[in-house]
């Protein structure tokens, strides 16, 4: 089966994305997922914030079970969800640059690219930082706007944008200094998703990335005191069918010219293909990679290749929407005929009658 994915202005040789994350804070990480088959790594993100660089010294990271219980590392399952704090890259971004751009020269040699991201905080600074990472030989930036540290990172360290035509703002601002693919994050903590989206593609971008991580709490019951002492972002399986419910509306709603890149709830190989039945080009994975390495890469590709195999497909993007297309508005459903409900039987015949 053919996994090449045509994404706007460049084309990808699988659907699979290593999303920013502390795995991809360093040159190593970022090779390990390349050498594994992602077809593209997105870098830990900067910007210009002090502050956010210095919430990375206080970041803590812990995985829960389904009863939101911490699970050892060396157990985790892949229904194990990540709840933690995180803060940006600290180091000097000039010095980050070059590293990015000698791994993405690595990345050529591949087939595939690294991903410069900015988690925003002023929309002026980001685009002067888009301007350098093109200027270094990127081929590829990923403006974040959706980072759920946002709401609880001090004033002006970082920002999660909500608004639509601030959405605009800020992808109109990166766009006119760069010329490179545009990819932008979103999040769906906002009264319409679908508004941010069509605002983003307005100002500019080529991608759209759905959606970011959600903001949570979880007291301890034995201690009965906060998990990390405080709130943070999580992200699991859970999360999947919510994902893929925005992303199908996305698929729907703005030109299918614009790729749509999945995240948040991807477990496996059968989670990456929902999300391109749902409407997703590709998928970027986090979570999956911190709690089980970068072979998950290798597995997901052999098993998205059984697949092709098993169902007779010869190109993997002609999957893409199918699902997202066959669904019915509610007011367009058939009747189910039925006779009882299945919690009758939980009724005595006397609240029957």
């Amino acid at each position: 089966m053919d996994l090449s994915v045509p994404l706007g202005p460049l084309t990808l040789k699988n659907p699979l994305i290593c999303a920013s994350s502390e795995f991809t804070m360093t040159a190593a990480g970022i090779k390990a997922a390349i050498d594994a088959g992602a077809a593209a790594v997105v870098a830990k993100s900067v910007n210009e914030s002090p502050q956010a660089a210095r919430q990375l010294d206080s970041a803590e990271y812990v995985l829960l079970d389904h009863n939101w219980q911490i699970v050892p590392w060396e157990n985790a399952n892949l229904e194990a969800s990540l709840f933690c704090r995180s803060g940006l890259a600290q180091m000097p971004l000039p010095e980050w640059v070059r590293l990015l751009a000698e791994a993405d020269a690595y990345a050529r040699t591949q087939n595939a690219y690294v991903v410069g991201s900015i988690t925003v905080a002023n929309p002026a600074p980001a685009a002067d930082i888009a301007a350098a990472m093109e200027a270094a030989g990127l081929r590829w930036v990923e403006l974040n706007l959706s980072a759920p540290h946002g709401r609880e990172a001090v004033p002006g360290a970082i920002r999660q944008i909500t608004d639509a035509e601030i959405v605009r703002d800020y992808v109109q601002q990166v766009r006119k200094a760069t010329r490179v693919p545009l990819a932008v994050k979103l999040t769906a903590q906002t009264a319409d998703l679908l508004s941010l989206a069509e605002h983003a593609v307005q100002g500019g971008a080529d991608m759209l990335v759905m959606i970011g991580r959600v903001q949570g709490f979880m007291p301890d019951i034995e201690t009965q005191q906060p998990l990390l002492g405080s709130w943070g972002a999580i992200g699991g399986h859970w999360a999947l069918p919510t994902s893929l419910y925005w992303v199908s509306k996305c698929w729907r709603t703005i030109p299918q010219t614009v790729p749509i890149l999945g995240t948040n709830g991807a477990r496996c190989a059968h989670d990456v293909l929902r999300f391109l039945l749902s409407g997703a080009r590709a998928v970027e994975l986090a979570s999956l990679v911190l709690s089980h390495g970068p072979a998950v890469f290798t597995q997901i590709l052999t098993d998205l290749q059984a697949y092709g195999k098993r169902k007779g497909i010869t190109r993997l993007t002609d999957i893409v929407g199918k699902a997202a297309a066959a669904a019915l508005p509610y007011g367009s459903l058939p009747a189910v005929p039925r006779s009882v409900y299945p919690w009758d039987r939980y009724l005595t015949e006397s609240e029957e009658t």
